[in-house]
């Protein structure tokens, strides 16, 4: 029996509070609906407080609930991770009411928003720049708040997703055998993020980037190359003293000058063949250039004697008289 009675009380509860939100979200009294909404809040019910909080935007707005209202909207849109949206309404809500004593924690709440909303790495990160920009902002607005100190670790942990995704581009690059765009990214890695703690990484993979591009490069860039290789392997034993990378430099070293070594021999052989080959050439360019001339010979020498020739017809016709005029007796 006393189940049975706990049970109607749980019930008549339930039935009152859907009842109160259902009569909340169809009156249009102001008061009822702020009331009903204020206490949805308290409860932590962020949908239902939602949608009374915008049934009161209209209602409130000119009035002294007007700032209460906004300010509640965006932090339930916040814990219900509408973080977007939440963003957007604490950053108006700064803009809007500056002299209002929760303006500076609406400007924290703003930038934490965006923060919140920051992509995964492997996405694409233009979330995490506004995030940042805007973290940035805080930071600038309210140097001496309590929560820059916050702020600046966040800025940090984004700074680093950021690193770790151009980081993994240029992974991605030397994993799928493209030595040279995997050697560019890295470079841009340390070059856009001088304080990067992935470093010692980078390096490592730019290190094997350069000696692939070495090992396999095409005869003209082979020399370049393999020096190229070679320099950074240095870097890096310079840079990590007795480290897994300094090991891993000294082996690529060796290799790399063994790989130099018989390349000597290779350019060796190619110049001579190519010595070789231009003698040839140069030999059959000269034969042809003699039979040309032979034949021009024989040409020239064939026009002259038709010259002559020519020349000696012309001279006899010449030397011949005309035939004597006929006249004719006219009758």
């Amino acid at each position: 029996m006393k189940k049975y009675i706990l049970g109607l009380f749980a019930v008549a509860v339930i039935s009152s509070c859907v009842s109160q939100q259902e009569r909340a979200m169809r009156s249009a009294d102001k008061e009822f609906i702020l009331k009903a909404a204020n206490e949805n809040f308290a409860k932590k019910k962020w949908k239902n407080a939602l949608a009374l909080y915008d049934r009161l935007a209209n209602l409130v707005a000119g009035t002294d609930d007007f700032p209460n209202v906004g300010f509640n909207t965006a932090y339930a849109n916040y814990y219900d991770k509408s973080y977007k949206l939440a963003g957007h309404q604490f950053k108006n809500f700064a803009v809007s009411f500056p002299k209002d004593p929760r303006a500076e924690e609406a400007a924290y709440m703003s930038a934490l928003c965006y923060y919140e909303g920051s992509m995964d790495y492997n996405l694409d990160q233009s979330s995490t720049e506004l995030a940042i920009n805007e973290l940035q902002d805080f930071l600038n607005n309210y140097p001496n708040s309590e929560r820059s100190k916050n702020i600046s670790q966040l800025i940090d942990e984004l700074s680093y997703k950021l690193e770790f995704k151009a980081y993994e581009n240029g992974k991605q690059y030397y994993n799928m055998g493209e030595y040279k765009a995997a050697n560019v990214a890295l470079e841009n890695v340390l070059e856009d993020f001088p304080s990067t703690k992935l470093r010692s990484k980078i390096y490592d993979y730019i290190m094997k980037a350069r000696y692939e591009l070495a090992v396999k490069s095409i005869y003209g860039l082979k020399d370049e190359r393999i020096e190229s290789a070679l320099t950074y392997t240095k870097l890096v034993e310079k840079e990590l003293p007795n480290t897994e990378y300094s090991k891993t430099a000294t082996d690529l070293r060796e290799k790399l000058e063994k790989e130099k070594q018989n390349f000597v021999v290779v350019k060796k052989q190619t110049e001579a063949r190519i010595a070789a080959l231009t003698a040839r050439q140069k030999k059959e360019a000269e034969k042809m250039a003699d039979k040309d001339k032979t034949e021009q010979q024989v040409k020239d020498q064939i026009s002259n004697e038709k010259k002559a020739m020519q020349l000696q017809r012309d001279s006899a016709a010449l030397k011949t008289p005309p035939p004597a005029a006929t006249f004719k007796i006219q009758r």
